[in-house]
């Protein structure tokens, strides 16, 4: 014979344990602030010697109409996103300036420039952040379609949306800048996805300008511009997207610059891990860096320091930009409009992965 199960402890119970009202019981949990810290203390041990684990959350979900979740939405999947060390400074970040106020994430990843339409129509959260979506990412439009409340880290434009970049353009100018002020002559440029068809490999500066991802195009701007500035057209730098950010995926498009015959004596790089790509296949094709070839990233994550020899890039402020996102993630939560977009400041630090031009 099955013994009876036993019944789960409500929040009743422990009110009429201590011998106060069932408000106090629940501030003890969700608003520890409205009472003395002795009485808290007294709630919490009787609930814990009646077995009470706190408000059930599906129950708080539905009195309140919040769930408490966070969409973070991304362009990629789980494997390749965790694989750019920026993204898990910014991510990092993000998630510290929310947990104070019990806020969880929900990660949405994605591919062909974010994750499908039908995840954000039903996911239970209240605020939805876009990380590095494509102009016409359908996660978008499931955001507006359900009227979630949207923070956006670098891109695309929504409006009605919070929003913190960072100065692209002026960054990937600096370091075309500071490669001409090299004497360099011979540029290739590796680009993070395009959404290009076919995916990958050499493509014309027109089809990387119309890039899906705002990013790309800005940073792409920067490099073209300052060198055709400088008396080098845009048809003659070699540009090559590559299939995704981690290194292993740039390798190919690394090669492809660099194992040709007169390949550029310096390459510009729209992230840190394509960078480091370069710097590895250069050392594999014989090329000493920088004697022969000089290579700048885009980022400053941590691994451009450790680099042999540490990496020539452009630094932004990843932990603003993840803080500033959780900022207005709150913001918004709490019912105000959002604010005037932030553009944070880049700078370059010039590192040994960078020299005069010998060739």
């Amino acid at each position: 014979m099955t013994s009876p199960r036993r019944r789960r402890p409500t929040l009743d119970d422990v009110a009429e344990a201590v011998g106060v009202s069932r408000a106090t019981v629940s501030n003890a949990y969700n608003r520890p602030d409205q009472l003395s810290a002795v009485l808290r203390e007294e709630v919490l041990k009787a609930a814990k010697k009646l077995g009470y684990t706190g408000p059930n959350p599906t129950a708080r979900s539905l009195a309140t109409s919040r769930t408490g979740a966070v969409a973070f939405m991304l362009d990629a999947g789980l494997s390749a996103a965790f694989s750019d060390p920026a993204l898990s400074v910014t991510l990092d970040a993000l998630a510290t300036a929310i947990d104070p106020q019990g806020h969880a994430l929900l990660m949405l990843p994605g591919e062909e420039g974010g994750p499908r339409a039908d995840r954000i129509l039903a996911a239970q959260v209240d605020v939805a952040v876009a990380y590095s979506l494509s102009d016409d990412a359908p996660a978008l439009r499931a955001v507006r379609d359900r009227g979630l409340p949207l923070v956006i880290i670098d891109q695309p434009f929504a409006r009605g949306a919070a929003r913190v970049s960072v100065d692209d353009r002026g960054g990937a100018a600096a370091a075309a800048k500071h490669l001409l002020e090299l004497g360099h002559r011979r540029f290739g440029i590796m680009s993070a996805q395009c959404l290009a068809a076919p995916r990958g490999g050499e493509m014309t500066a027109e089809t990387a300008l119309n890039s899906r991802y705002r990013d790309n195009r800005d940073r792409l701007s920067g490099y073209l511009d300052t060198l055709s500035e400088a008396g080098i057209p845009a048809s003659e730098v070699a540009i090559w997207e590559t299939s995704g950010l981690s290194i292993e995926d740039a390798t190919p498009g690394a090669r492809g610059l660099l194992d040709r015959p007169n390949p550029p004596t310096a390459l510009l790089c729209m992230s840190d891990q394509l960078a480091l790509a370069a710097v590895s296949v250069g050392k594999q094709l014989g090329l000493e860096v920088p004697r022969d070839l000089s290579v700048v990233g885009f980022d400053d994550a941590p691994p451009a320091r450790w680099s042999t020899p540490p990496l020539t890039t452009v630094r932004q402020d990843l932990v603003s930009k993840g803080r500033i996102a959780g900022e207005l993630v709150l913001r918004l939560l709490a019912g105000e409009r959002p604010p005037t977009p932030t553009t944070l400041p880049v700078e370059l630090i010039v590192r040994g992965s960078t020299g005069p031009s010998t060739r």
